[in-house]
């Protein structure tokens, strides 16, 4: 690699540079990085010792900056005419049914996409749990941001409806046999995402009837989240950033203020980047909007209508 090269690659980021002098292409990867670290809940130093890269090199590609060889790779796809996806070998170029239906779909609103997700699901006998008119199932996963009710409101609930309740998180602490936190320290991200999804398989087996607390990264991962929707009654519980924070700290858990000043940004950051995936939820449920007894009874009311049990 020459050496201008190399000093491109190393460039530090300029909070103050012209963004007119920045590469579009290389300004867009850099959203879509930032994007998929808050989906995932990701600090940029986590990041960076996963993937074996410097956090300034990270850095750079956040800001937009360096990244010479992604650029060749644009420059070759384009001579080509082809995209960068079809390239490096993206699945959904690799046949040419593939490509047939990815042109479909390409420039299509979030509304038909979800319709045509429904079509397929249906298709696969994987549709969604209301697909096609059918009755609702009557597994209700709640889903959302650590700390906005999911356990405290979705006990409640079970005992009210006479469901078991299951807590994924425990489940998975089961499987592993240790907590989440040692899951990923000692393992990792793949293999903690791996107890998620066979503990959402099981609880899917097991229980034909029940209320089921979701860990809140679940939706970073589109097959398990696949599962969960074709499966399960879902309901997203959603709450300020200030009352996530307030919450779990009021649990006693104080690691969301450790060592990161930027906490409350952090924590905006995640909740921007999974917000499309919650809202993909069949029903949505403001926990910051009253006080508990009457957030609980609008939840038990959201229980009635989506299992069709008279008030």
């Amino acid at each position: 690699m020459s050496s201008t090269i190399i000093h491109v690659l190393e460039q530090a980021p300029t909070d103050g540079a012209d963004e007119t002098d920045k590469n579009p292409f290389l300004v867009a990867l850099g959203d879509r990085v930032r994007s998929l670290r808050a989906r995932r809940g990701m600090t940029r130093k986590a990041v960076a010792v996963a993937a074996d890269v410097s956090e300034r090199h990270l850095a750079n590609l956040e800001y937009g900056v360096g990244n010479a060889s992604i650029l060749v790779l644009l420059q070759v796809a384009q001579a080509l005419q082809c995209s960068l996806a079809e390239l490096i070998g993206d699945v959904t170029t690799s046949s040419a049914e593939w490509l047939l239906i990815r042109e479909l779909l390409e420039r299509r609103d979030e509304a038909t996409l979800k319709r045509v997700r429904e079509a397929i699901g249906g298709l696969l006998g994987m549709g969604g749990a209301n697909a096609g008119g059918a009755s609702r199932s009557t597994r209700i996963a709640l889903i959302g941001l650590r700390g906005a009710g999911k356990s405290t409101l979705g006990h409640r609930l079970a005992e009210d409806l006479g469901f078991p309740f299951v807590e994924l998180s425990r489940e998975i602490e089961k499987f592993a046999g240790c907590s989440t936190s040692e899951i990923q320290a000692l393992y990792g991200q793949n293999a903690y995402r791996r107890y998620e999804r066979r503990a959402v398989e099981e609880a899917i087996q097991i229980y034909p009837e029940a209320v089921i607390a979701t860990p809140g990264g679940l939706v970073s991962d589109a097959s398990t989240f696949n599962l969960l929707l074709a499966h399960c009654t879902t309901i997203w519980l959603k709450a300020t950033p200030e009352d996530h924070m307030k919450r779990v700290i009021a649990q006693g858990d104080l690691r969301p203020m450790a060592d990161n000043s930027q906490a409350m940004d952090d924590l905006k950051g995640i909740l921007a980047g999974r917000a499309a995936f919650y809202s993909k939820a069949e029903f949505h449920l403001d926990t910051s909007a009253q006080p508990i007894e009457a957030t609980y009874d609008a939840l038990r009311h959201l229980a009635n209508e989506a299992l069709d049990i008279p008030a």
